[in-house]
This record gives structure tokens, sequence and C-alpha cells, in this order.
């Protein structure tokens, strides 16, 4: 086995990857759960969503979060956990971007709902590339070894 594929195939990486992905998205998801209207008003300066859907998505994206989190931690689904967590990391370096074009200094919304939490927004796009990089990692992965349900 080639050294590339040794990488690609390593047990523990998978692992260490699907831990960290599924951690970072159920750590995400609590307090934008347990706070939907705060989460609503964060999406809504965001100004890419209508008025009409924003508390859809502010209810919606929190569960989606945390759902596909618990199926990338426990193994199940994997690949379609990871897919919807990469599609939802797009969603957000977008949305972030658009709002860094504009000019407009903006709650993130990652993991916390607080009005004070504020990042530099070239280093939240920086962090969203570093995350799907690893979804990638995990995606191309197909060590099951520590799945917890077996497909």
């Amino acid at each position: 086995m080639s050294g590339l594929n040794k990488f690609m195939q390593n047990d523990y990486l998978s692992l260490l990857a699907r831990l960290f992905i599924g951690g970072i998205f159920i750590y995400a998801s609590l307090d934008k759960i347990t706070h939907p209207s705060d989460f609503a008003r964060i999406v809504y300066n965001y100004h890419l969503a209508p008025g009409d859907l924003v508390n859809l998505v502010a209810i919606i994206f929190p569960w989606l979060e945390l759902i596909c989190g618990i199926s990338v931690v426990l193994g199940l689904y994997k690949e379609g956990g990871i897919a919807i967590i990469s599609f939802l990391t797009v969603v957000f370096a977008v949305a972030i971007g658009i709002n860094v074009i504009r000019g407009v200094d903006l709650e993130c919304g990652c993991f916390t709902v607080s009005s004070k939490a504020r990042g530099n927004a070239l280093s939240l796009l920086f962090r969203d590339i570093g995350l799907l990089a690893i979804c990638v990692y995990a995606w191309l992965n197909r060590s099951k070894r520590f799945f917890l349900f077996k497909q």
C-alpha cells in the first residue's frame, strides 16, 4: 500500500476527522436550537434569505447541523452527513464572503447567538475552507473500523 493510500485509509485519522467535524457541528447547533429567535435575527442580518424564509432557515439549519453531526460521529450514514455538512459549510462561507464584499460587519452566528460574537470575516472564511478540507478527507476515507453502527 502506497504512502498516500495509507494516509487516505487511516482508521485513526478517519475517527479523528469524524469526531472533529461532528463535534463542531453538534456544538454549533446547541445555542441556536435553544435561542431560535436570536439566531433568526442573525440570519436576517446576513440579508441573503427572503424575509419570509428567515424563521424557517433559523429553525431548520441548527437541527440539520445537530443530526448530521451525530450521524458523522456515530458513523451512521457518514457520507450523507458529511455531504450535508460540506454543503452547509459552503453556504456559510459564501454568505460570509458576500457580506465581506458588501462591507457589512456582522455577527457570525457560528457557535453562539450572542451579539458580542463578532469575528474577523477573513479568518472565518479560512476556518470554513479548513473545515471543508477535513470534510473531503473524511468523505474519501473509507475506513469503517470505529463506526458505532456498521452499514
